[in-house]
């Protein structure tokens, strides 16, 4: 009897994905996307794994629409006095701003999970408690792996909620590390932000993630300590002596905002 013919298709965790995926495998720029050829691949690429009945979430639809809605947009003539009067911006910045999002979150998550791996492979003393005290304890190590592992479950309590679209959000990195940076400045010496509640009081997915990224970008600067309070416990927020440094300037905001722009 012959094997039978095995199709092999990737699956993607969401549009995103899939279109960094399409664009590096080519070695197109992302900032000058050929929209018609990635939006023939994308489309190609959906009518696969419908034949194969991978069931495809909506986000995938919405993107094909969007992608059709800006390869529309290109076609179009555009009157050459109204461009003198007002400038149209290119269709296709606010995907590639998306793309370009979606891939620091992307590449800091790939860069944590090697750092737990190596973190796992180290050993440890099992029996350090018979060392210590009756009143002394090891101190509790938090990583930034264990801010993704927060961030991941609040998300995926966040897929199962209902979602109610009111209008276009246009928040960013720089606005969340503004905003961060507020909430920390109103807060008393030594007391914290749990990240938890920080992550779930966003309205959306978007937002969550330009959160995370803001966190991430506020521990490298050393202006953000990770904290918590007992073992599997809740992840907080709590300024450093580097805090006021990184964010205490006009200056040394715009200079975070110029690496995102």
């Amino acid at each position: 009897m012959p094997s039978p013919l095995d199709i092999h298709i990737e699956q993607y965790e969401g549009p995103l994905d899939l279109l960094l995926d399409l664009i590096r495998k080519q070695q197109i720029n992302i900032y000058d996307i050929p929209i018609a050829s990635i939006t023939a691949q994308y489309l190609d690429y959906m009518q696969r794994a419908i034949a194969l009945d991978i069931e495809l979430s909506s986000e995938f639809v919405y993107m094909a629409a969007t992608l059709i809605h800006i390869k529309s947009r290109m076609l179009l003539p555009r009157d050459p006095e109204l461009e003198k009067i007002s400038p149209e911006d290119d269709p296709r910045r606010e995907l590639v701003d998306r793309l370009l999002e979606h891939e620091r979150f992307k590449n800091a998550a790939e860069m944590l999970q090697q750092k737990r791996l190596v973190e796992e492979a180290v050993w440890s003393n099992p029996k350090i408690a018979e060392f210590l005290s009756e009143d002394e304890a090891p101190d509790l190590a938090v990583s930034l792996f264990d801010l993704v592992k927060t961030f991941q479950q609040v998300l995926e309590r966040n897929r199962n909620k209902p979602t109610y679209e009111v209008g276009k959000e246009a928040i960013s990195v720089p606005d969340m590390i503004r905003y961060l940076g507020a909430r920390l400045k109103r807060l008393g010496a030594g007391k914290s932000l749990s990240a938890t509640e920080m992550f779930e009081e966003q309205r959306s997915t978007r937002a969550m993630i330009c959160l995370f990224l803001a966190i991430l970008e506020l521990v490298k600067r050393q202006a953000v300590a990770l904290t918590q309070q007992d073992a599997f416990g809740d992840i907080g927020l709590e300024r450093t002596d580097g805090f006021d440094e990184a964010l205490g300037s006009d200056e040394a905001l715009a200079a975070i905002e110029q690496e995102y722009n």
